[in-house]
Order: structure tokens, then C-alpha cells, then sequence
């Protein structure tokens, strides 16, 4: 079953992470000095809270799946949704190894549907500079070009993502 992810950019970790145990009733199931995440069963969500630099509230809204066919089939949807897909594959973010899809809604608000590979040492590893700030895991998307081919595994060739 996939499970609902929300990530927000906190500018006080610990307090933060305070009020969201209070909240959940458990504490982090990951905890790092500049991340901690959720996996909460009730609601179903993945909560990730970071303080990396940027702008406090909302980063990203995204779906996690729980295979390779589960994120195929997300895609397929968010094709049909009609938003631009900028895939990214065994991405290193928030502590983890990820395949990854990224779109906008109409609102402009980010959304990440994944399917989780691993764990991993660093909370972003940069694998594609042009899709980010160095901070964040998420892309701008206003810098990265959507694949433009259905069935593709990267961004645009000539985008430089790749």
C-alpha cells in the first residue's frame, strides 16, 4: 500500500521534532542534525521535517510506493494528470536511496512520488546539480526540463539533469 509524504522546511529542528512526537505519539524513526522523519501507520504518511536553509512550510507533497510497478503506475497518472514529469533514478535524498518522479500541480505546489531503494549516509549526495540548489532534494522545476517522451528514464537530453 503506497503511503502519503509530506516534508516540511522547519527553521527550529528540535522543537520541531518535539511537537511532531508529541503529535504522533512515536518518536522519529529517523533522526539526523538536520532531518527527522515519520513513518506514521495511522494516518498512513511519511513526515519529514528539515532544516537545510530553506524557507520555513510546505517544501514538497508527494506519494510513496512501495515498488518499482507501484511509482510505474503512479506515473501513468500523473501523465494522465497532465502535469510535466521530471524522473529522477537511484537518487540520494533525505537520508535515502530513491527512484523518483517530480511534478507541479496547477497551484505550483511539488509533488515527489518514490519508491524507496535504501538507505544512505548523506542527506543529499548531488547527483544532479542542475535539478537543485545544493540544499534540497527536490528540483526546481522551473530550471529542470520534463522528459518529453513517454517511457523515457531521465530528463531531456539536452537539459544537462543527466
Amino acid at each position: 500500500m503506497n503511503r502519503f509524504h509530506v516534508h516540511l522546511n522547519v527553521a527550529d529542528l528540535a522543537s520541531s521534532i518535539r511537537f511532531y512526537t508529541a503529535l504522533f505519539g512515536a518518536e522519529p524513526t529517523v533522526r539526523k542534525d538536520d532531518y527527522a522523519k515519520w513513518m506514521v501507520e495511522d494516518p498512513r504518511v511519511n513526515f519529514a521535517i528539515s532544516s537545510t536553509g530553506r524557507e520555513a512550510g510546505i517544501d514538497h507533497l508527494g506519494i510513496q510506493a512501495d515498488s518499482d510497478e507501484a511509482l510505474a503506475a503512479l506515473g501513468q497518472r500523473l501523465d494522465a494528470a497532465g502535469g510535466a514529469l521530471v524522473p529522477e533514478e537511484a537518487t540520494v535524498c533525505c537520508y535515502a536511496r530513491s527512484d523518483k518522479l517530480w511534478t507541479e500541480d496547477p497551484q505550483g505546489t511539488r509533488w515527489e512520488t518514490f519508491h524507496t531503494l535504501g538507505e544512505a549516509t548523506t542527506y543529499y549526495a548531488g547527483e544532479a546539480p542542475c535539478a537543485t540548489n545544493g540544499t534540497t532534494c527536490s528540483p526546481d522545476l522551473r530550471v529542470v526540463k520534463p522528459k518529453v517522451a513517454k517511457g523515457a528514464s531521465c530528463c531531456a537530453a539536452d537539459s544537462g539533469c543527466c
